[in-house]
């Protein structure tokens, strides 16, 4: 079925707009929760566990975010794609690094994935300013709890 069967307020063109950013933030968060889950079984070092419970709140942020903007994309009639292929072609996270890393390591790398994430966010709040303020409010709830996450973590760097 390639016709939306859900309706929509939005004109088509604030629908395109707004559907392409929640497109983006669907594989970003989904791209997310798979990195902090990834850094999570890999963390090691002093203050291993602080670490490794501080990402599987991150994990759980991302998993919630996920499901609320695939959510808002079907209340707008856009269909939500959140496979695996479609999240390696599209996700604009930073790359995490493969096998063990140190808390210093995996602190310093989450630092930089949520920053580009928020990054990103921001613009897709500019965006939907104008084609769905709805839309708009819950990406900016979204960068409310990543840039607090942010920076929690950028104060173990301090």
């Amino acid at each position: 079925m390639s016709k939306s069967p859900i309706k929509s307020s939005l004109s088509e063109a604030d629908k395109e707009i707004t559907g392409n950013a929640l497109q983006a933030t669907l594989v970003d968060l989904v791209d997310l929760s798979l990195i902090a889950k990834q850094a999570h079984w890999n963390v090691v070092g002093s203050n291993f566990r602080s670490a490794h419970l501080q990402l599987d709140e991150l994990v759980n942020t991302a998993r919630q975010y996920v499901d609320e903007v695939a959510e808002r994309a079907n209340a707008i009639g856009i269909s939500p794609n959140g496979k695996a292929k479609t999240v390696v072609e599209s996700s604009g996270v930073p790359e995490y690094p493969d096998n063990w890393q140190s808390v210093e390591s995996t602190v310093a790398a989450i630092v930089d994935i949520l920053s580009a994430l928020i990054e990103r966010l921001r613009q897709r709040i500019d965006e939907t300013d104008k084609s769905d303020l709805v839309t708009q409010d819950l990406l900016i709830e979204i960068t409310r709890a990543l840039e607090e996450a942010h920076w929690m973590w950028q104060a173990q760097q301090a």
